[in-house]
């Protein structure tokens, strides 16, 4: 009889894939987050070109080449008015392996990792696959994560706590003050904030504030994949204090050595090029949520302001995924992302708009149906 790991075994495969993988092959598609814009051309540029200059034959540094690091300090300067040392940058096989690597050099057996519910489906698994006890933390009614209950769960056995703005899967961002009070936690108890930024580039309203502004305890996720439409190349980083850095870079070196050569020469073509592809696309990002709210409202479905990323979490009626989904459209069942998504349900509106008018007639059906 076959023996497998009990860590394995206390995870699943994601919901989203499930529900992915179930559908017919003709069906619209609104349950994966992956934006459907072309890579830029000065990323793929910066691919091609290293590729034909010979110099993605070998490993990089465990880090990722200076120039991409640097490009990411560069970033963090621009954007987030963050003085970011090149050398306290990992560059990782996408963000999630950014996630993977804060569990594995922070948490230790049995210690409580503390999450958004609803929350993005990797924080449990991780937080299981590190050994650590997952603790997630319900939403406030506008799916917006409370400090104050974040600092009440927090208990002597917490190492690290997730901070993700803005969220997969609510589409909420939080706010400056939120994030100020997220850093100070952080510091006051000890425990490691991990913030979760890969959607910062796609906003409506608000703004972004990293927790990194306003303290010492906090680790960055960040990719390519969202901002810069490049979730086959795989390319991601964390940025924290050097001895947080040191920890994380042993377990890279192990699973991953380095991350691809190619990605890594797009990554830093991206970051550094033209940046009005990114503007371009949040505002047909916003176009779409504002076409999927109002068919959304028209059915009579409450749905919280996603104020960005690309997803939005009306709450539903008992029946109305599967219905929707026999409808031939694919939604996300909302306890995917936790207890406390259920009765809601994920829609991804990274779709033209046409084809989404289309989806929206297919919801009106099954929402007539389920009524």
């Amino acid at each position: 009889m076959s023996r497998f790991s009990d860590r394995v075994e206390a995870i699943s495969i994601s919901g989203i894939r499930e529900v992915f993988e179930a559908a017919s092959d003709d069906a619209i598609n609104l349950g994966l987050g992956q934006p459907d814009f072309p890579t830029p051309a000065h990323a793929r540029r910066g691919a091609i070109e290293a590729i034909e200059a010979g110099e993605v034959d070998a490993y990089t540094s465990n880090k990722g080449t200076i120039g991409l690091r640097e490009a990411v300090a560069q970033k963090h300067a621009r954007d987030n008015d963050l003085d970011v040392d090149p050398n306290d940058v990992i560059a990782t096989a996408g963000g999630s392996e950014a996630l993977h690597l804060a569990m594995e050099a922070h948490v230790n057996e049995g210690e409580e990792v503390i999450f958004p519910d609803p929350g993005f489906v990797a924080y449990d698994a991780l937080a299981k696959l590190a050994g650590g006890t997952p603790k997630p933390v319900a939403l406030r009614d506008d799916l917006t994560l409370d400090p104050a209950a974040v600092e009440e769960a927090i208990t002597d056995d917490t190492a690290v706590f997730v901070v993700n703005s803005p969220a997969n899967p609510t589409g909420t961002v939080q706010s400056p003050e939120d994030m100020r009070e997220f850093a100070r936690i952080a510091d006051e108890h000890d425990v490691l904030c991990l913030s979760d930024e890969v959607y910062e580039r796609i906003i409506f309203e608000g703004e972004h504030r990293s927790p990194m502004e306003f303290g010492e305890n906090v680790a960055v996720v960040n990719a390519c994949s969202k901002t810069y439409s490049m979730t086959g190349w795989r390319l991601g980083w964390v940025t924290s204090t050097t001895d947080r850095i040191e920890r994380m870079l042993r377990v890279h070196q192990y699973v991953q050595a380095c991350a691809s050569a190619p990605a890594q020469y797009a990554a830093e073509a991206a970051l550094s090029g033209p940046q009005d592809v990114v503007t371009e696309m949040r505002d047909a990002f916003h176009e779409r949520r504002d076409v999927l709210l109002d068919g959304l409202a028209d059915m009579g479905l409450e749905t919280p302001t996603p104020q960005g990323a690309f997803y939005a979490m009306p709450r539903v009626p008992e029946g109305w995924v599967d219905a929707v989904i026999d409808e031939g459209v694919v939604v996300v069942p909302g306890e995917a992302f936790g207890d406390h998504g259920a009765g809601h349900a994920r829609i991804s509106y990274a779709v033209d708009v046409e084809t989404l008018k289309e989806a929206l007639d297919a919801m009106r059906a099954a929402t007539e149906r389920v009524s």
